[in-house]
Order: structure tokens, then C-alpha cells, then sequence
């Protein structure tokens, strides 16, 4: 019987050989991947903001759950279409902690990346706003998700981006067990639909959600936005790129010592 899946063990294996090659990526490569990216996540906020929309006169609850059964669809996209996402990449640290890799290239991976996911979110946020196609109710919505983000205090912010990305790595660490498509859709699906159920923060969400309901006419300032991707980013940092990589490299990689025995 074919094998279906990777084992802890070897996800974190995979995990660090991916991260090591990533590192090398050519900047043009990071930096035409991470535009992707950030439409693709920005794509998944389009159909949330779509999706709450619609049904939110029926049964708001509904309506979240809804809206969080479409946003994964930007993850996915991410993972098996193939682009550069700065949360995705934050466990590069894993390859660091096994020595691979030095922390100046995983910055400059990170660098290149946050500002290309920028771009793409951006260019997504203009292309929207002038199809028309957030209009009405929708967007009002829209204005309303940007001006809750801009709301948030900072040590919300913060302790929202760390769950948000200890949950975002964890979809990529099972995408990466999965050996086939389906597989990595639902190892995408699950986890991410339960970060926009709990109201999370992700940085490259907010690069698109904050700049929507900004055009829409929205009461965020540019020194909000500075304010909540600044915040949300050092969350996601911390969750994706500390705590989950720490653990798992002294559970499945870190070498332990051997005792000696007198």
C-alpha cells in the first residue's frame, strides 16, 4: 500500500529541507511568489467578505461559518499552486535551529516576501475597488472588518497574530504530511477556516482587508494600518516562527546528549 502520509518526524525533516532551498530562492523568484501570494490571501478575504455578506441577514452565525469555509481557499492556492507566503515562511527557523540555514537569509526571504505579499494585496484591493465588485452591503462589510482590525488594542492585536500563526504554520506543517491533492486541501481547510472562525489576526489578511475598507471609505488611518501590521506581524512571528518551530525541533530534530554513566 502506497503511503498516504509523512510521520512528525518526517514533516519536520521535509520542512527544513523545503526552507533550506527556499532561502535560496533568486530575489525576482521571492518577490514575483510573494505578489501571488498576497492575491491569493487577499482572494480568500474577498470571498469571506462575500460570503458573511450574503447570508448575514439570515443567520449571522451561519454567516461566519460560512464566510470561514471560503477563506481557506488562499492557503491552498498558496500551498499546491505554488507562492511565497512571509507567514508560511516564518518556519523557516526551523531550518536555522538545525543549522542549515543563517537567520540573515531567512530576513532577507522575509523581507522580500512581507513587502511582495504587500504588493499583491494591494494591487488585488485597486482591481476590486474599481471592477465594482464590493458594492452595497458587501461593502459595507468590507468597511466594517477594516474598522474593527483598526479598533483592536494593541495587546489584542498581539496575542490574536500568535494564535493566528501558531494555526497557519500548523496547516502548512500537515499540508506537508499530505502525499496527495485532496489531502492537502483539507490539511489547508480545517485549520485555517477555525483561525477566521476565532477572529485571529493574520498580516497578510490585513494587507488586504485594512486597504479595502480604506478605499471604501472606511474611518482607518493610515496610521492604523501601520499600527495593526506592525503588531500583527511581531504576533505571527512570535506564534509561527518561535513557539511552534522550537517545539518541534527539540520533540523530532534536536539531537539529545547522551548521559554518562559513572
Amino acid at each position: 500500500m502506497d503511503k498516504r502520509m509523512l510521520t512528525p518526524g518526517e514533516i519536520a525533516s521535509t520542512i527544513v529541507n523545503v526552507n533550506t532551498k527556499r532561502a535560496e530562492l533568486s530575489t525576482k523568484k521571492c518577490i514575483l511568489l510573494g505578489i501571488l501570494a498576497g492575491i491569493f490571501i487577499g482572494l480568500g478575504g474577498l470571498g469571506n467578505i462575500l460570503v458573511t455578506q450574503t447570508l448575514g441577514g439570515i443567520d449571522p452565525g451561519l454567516a461566519r461559518i460560512a464566510g470561514a469555509t471560503v477563506f481557506p481557499v488562499g492557503l491552498m492556492l498558496v500551498v499546491i499552486c505554488g507562492a511565497e507566503l512571509f507567514t508560511g515562511n516564518n518556519l523557516m527557523t526551523l531550518a536555522v535551529m538545525e543549522k542549515k540555514i543563517t537567520m540573515s537569509k531567512v530576513f532577507r526571504n522575509w523581507g522580500l516576501v512581507y513587502v511582495a505579499n504587500f504588493i499583491g494585496a494591494l494591487l488585488l484591493v485597486v482591481i476590486v475597488f474599481y471592477s465594482g465588485t464590493l458594492s452595497g452591503d458587501a461593502a459595507t462589510k468590507a468597511i466594517g472588518i477594516a474598522e474593527s482590525k483598526a479598533n483592536l488594542t494593541i495587546m489584542e492585536a498581539f496575542l490574536r497574530a500568535i494564535l493566528c500563526n501558531i494555526i497557519v504554520v500548523l496547516a502548512v506543517w500537515m499540508a506537508t504530511a499530505g502525499q496527495d491533492i485532496v489531502s492537502k486541501i483539507f490539511a489547508c481547510w480545517f485549520p485555517i477556516m477555525l483561525f477566521v472562525l476565532c477572529g485571529f489576526e493574520h498580516s497578510v489578511a490585513n494587507m488586504f482587508f485594512m486597504p479595502m475598507g480604506m478605499m471604501l471609505g472606511a474611518s482607518v488611518t493610515m496610521g492604523h494600518l501601520i499600527t495593526n501590521l506592525v503588531v500583527v506581524t511581531l504576533g505571527n512571528i512570535v506564534g509561527g516562527a518561535i513557539i511552534v518551530p522550537f517545539m518541534y525541533y527539540n520533540c523530532y530534530l534536536k539531537k539529545e546528549k547522551a548521559t554518562s554513566k559513572n
